[in-house]
C-alpha cells in the first residue's frame, strides 16, 4: 500500500480541520518518525512550482492549503459574482445562523444533518457571515454570526426584523420535509 497516497487523501478529506500527527500515526498504524518522514516527502513534492497546493502546520494539525502566490486567482473565483441569488443551502445556513447566533459550525451541521463547510466558506467570502470569537466548547471552535452586509442584502435594519418563529408542539416522528419551525 502506498502510504504517501493515503496520507495525501487523509489531508484532502479532512480539509480545514486538518490531521494531527497522532491521528496520522493511529490511522496509518506507524510510528511518529515514519509519519514525519511521509509528511516531509509529501511536503517536498508540493514544493514543486508546477503544484498549486502545499502542506501547512496550523492549529496543531497538518492541512492542505493553496499557495500564497496564487491567491489572486483563488480570490477571483470566490468573489466572482455569478448571480445575485443565494443557493437553497446558503439560505438554510444563513437562517440557522441568524436565528441562533453566535453558533458553531458543528451546531449548524447538527441542524442541517450534513456538513456545511463549503457553504460557510462561501458565506464568509461573500461577507454575509463572520467569525465572532471562539466557543467555550472543547476544541474552542469558531462562532459565526451575520454581518451588516447580511442585513443590507435582506433589507433589514436589525435581526429584530426577522420573522418571529416558534418550535412546533408536534413531538412525533414527523416527516423529513416538515420543519419544526413555524412562522408566527
Amino acid at each position: 500500500m502506498n502510504l504517501l497516497a493515503v496520507l495525501e487523501g487523509l489531508l484532502f478529506v479532512q480539509g480545514d480541520e486538518g490531521v494531527t500527527l497522532e491521528e496520522i500515526c493511529n490511522i496509518l498504524e506507524i510510528e511518529p518518525p515514519k509519519a514525519k518522514e511521509l509528511l516531509l516527502q509529501l511536503k517536498k513534492s508540493y514544493e514543486n512550482k508546477d503544484r498549486g497546493l502545499r502542506i501547512r502546520y496550523l492549529g496543531n494539525a497538518f492541512k492542505l492549503s493553496t499557495k500564497e502566490e496564487h491567491r489572486m486567482y483563488y480570490q477571483k473565483l470566490c468573489l466572482k459574482e455569478k448571480t445575485d441569488t443565494l443557493s437553497r443551502s446558503a439560505l438554510e445556513v444563513l437562517t440557522i445562523i441568524a436565528y441562533n447566533e453566535p453558533i458553531t459550525k458543528a451546531e449548524i451541521d447538527s441542524y442541517r444533518g450534513v456538513s456545511s463547510d463549503y457553504v460557510v466558506r462561501k458565506l464568509l467570502a461573500k461577507n454575509l457571515i463572520k467569525e465572532a470569537g471562539k466557543s467555550t466548547m472543547p476544541g474552542r471552535p469558531n462562532l459565526y454570526k451575520t454581518t451588516h452586509e447580511f442585513l443590507d442584502y435582506f433589507g433589514m435594519a436589525s435581526l429584530e426584523d426577522l420573522p418571529k418563529i416558534s418550535l412546533s408542539n408536534d413531538e412525533g416522528d414527523g416527516d423529513l420535509f416538515t420543519s419544526i419551525y413555524k412562522e408566527t
